[in-house]
């Protein structure tokens, strides 16, 4: 059973206890409001704020789990806080697993802080989930991505253009390197998981995977310095470095550039440029 005054309740009183910098918002000038406005959690939510509006006074359809999911990342809400507005909906809560797709709190924070720096938070199998402005104009927007295409593994072996940037050296060891941490994704994850299903769908599209697949390779690890080759500044050598969240198994991916560098003064030029309409890779 549902208890739509209580979602009601619920929603109003974590929006009032956030505020604009917790999730990446400008707090502007004149602000009255204790929290974020209705209007706020509609954009962070991805719904209209009349639907929103409604929710909190209790007078609105039951959500479905699909807006349930968009309001728990809009308020950056707990997995515990993220299972209690799916029970008041009359919803079973998701399961609780490695393949969630549910951001935590502080992984959300610090992310919403690093506007001018290139960043993106990706599942174990390379699915990103969440991008900085500047990842955006750096790597394309992911959101454009459906599917088994939101791994970057599963491009890296079924599109060509995902190999653009990288000479064929490089990219022979890349190859190596997502097919070796598949593998022992799918040893920690088991013959049935997501991993495994991933596996055996790039085996079936992929001649080189399949080789790969059969040399039973582990330990592979990717070069210190990851190379793009962007359409607007060029060609950038970049550092990558990754913060785990062991609870849902998500990493965060920071990419930095040494200061003084010729790629320093392109991801300053990028910081300017902006979001644009790169295709992601």
């Amino acid at each position: 059973m549902s208890d739509l005054t209580g979602l009601g309740d619920f929603l109003q009183r974590r929006r009032e206890a956030l505020q604009p910098e917790d999730v990446g918002l400008a707090r502007g000038v004149r602000r009255r409001t204790a929290g974020l406005r209705r209007e706020e959690v509609a954009l962070l939510s991805h719904m209209s704020t009349d639907y929103y509006a409604r929710l909190e006074r209790g007078t609105g359809p039951t959500p479905s789990e699909q807006m349930l999911v968009s309001l728990a990342q809009g308020l950056h809400l707990s997995l515990a806080e993220r299972d209690h507005v799916f029970r008041l909906a009359g919803h079973q809560p998701p399961a609780r697993h490695s393949a969630t797709e549910h951001i935590s709190p502080g992984m959300l924070r610090i992310l919403d802080r690093l506007d001018d720096t290139p960043a993106e938070i990706v599942t174990e199998l390379g699915e990103t989930l969440r991008q900085s402005r500047l990842g955006v104009a750096l790597l394309g927007d992911a959101a454009l991505r459906t599917g088994w295409s939101r791994s970057v593994g599963y491009r890296w072996f079924t599109d060509p253009a995902s190999r653009a940037a990288y000479p064929p050296d490089e990219a022979a060891k890349l190859s190596r390197v997502y097919a070796a941490g598949l593998r022992e994704l799918v040893a920690a994850r088991g013959p049935h998981s997501r991993a495994a299903e991933l596996a055996e769908g790039l085996r079936a599209r992929s001649a080189e995977f399949a080789t790969l697949w059969d040399a039973h390779e582990v330990g592979a690890r990717p070069p210190e310095i990851k190379r793009f080759l962007h359409s607007e500044v060029g060609r950038l050598d970049l550092s990558c470095q990754t913060l785990l969240d062991p609870e849902n198994s998500h990493r965060l991916l920071v990419y930095t550039a040494q200061p003084g560098s010729e790629s320093a003064e392109k991801l300053r030029l990028l910081s300017v440029l902006g979001p644009s309409s790169v295709t992601p890779g």
